[in-house]
């Protein structure tokens, strides 16, 4: 299973950046391609997503583990969508820790996606699967970064 663990230094406060990391309806803030979320409710939401070619394409997610302070787990319900034909499973794990920043507060946020692929991406993409995811979580990153620097 293709799986991207990455991990950065915000200079935010750990309880700050759960307070937007935590909460499904901040998504459009901070991660890539997500216009809006709707649905939120009962561990569960919606991303709308704008594709790179301008298309707007509906993904739904539900909340898989909130176990642990600061850590969040979502998987992506894949059956009967068009990330089928790429996607067996798709879940990402998201983690606020006290970076102990000398200059102020400082979180250390890990995002770790792991997605099994099918079809062509099984036995070839996977190389490309975990690019995208990838650059995805530094997509991620810098929106976080956004945030925590604009005091938004």
């Amino acid at each position: 299973m293709p799986t991207v663990k990455l991990t950065r230094a915000i200079a935010v406060s750990p309880e700050e950046l759960w307070g937007v990391v935590g909460d499904p309806h901040h998504l459009p803030r901070w991660w890539p391609r997500v216009q809006r979320v709707e649905a939120v409710q009962d561990g569960a939401f919606t991303e709308v997503l704008m594709s790179e070619k301008g298309k707007m394409v509906r993904a739904d997610f539900k909340l898989i583990d909130t176990s642990g302070q600061w850590r969040i787990v979502w998987g992506q319900q894949i059956e009967g969508t068009p990330f089928a034909r790429v996607l067996k499973s798709a879940e990402t794990e998201i983690t606020v820790a006290d970076g102990h920043g000398t200059h102020g507060p400082l979180a250390e946020v890990t995002i770790e996606m792991r997605q099994a692929t099918q079809g062509f991406f099984a036995r070839l993409g996977s190389r490309l699967v975990r690019r995208a995811a990838a650059s995805t979580i530094d997509e991620a990153f810098d929106g976080l970064e956004r945030i925590a620097g604009s005091g938004e």
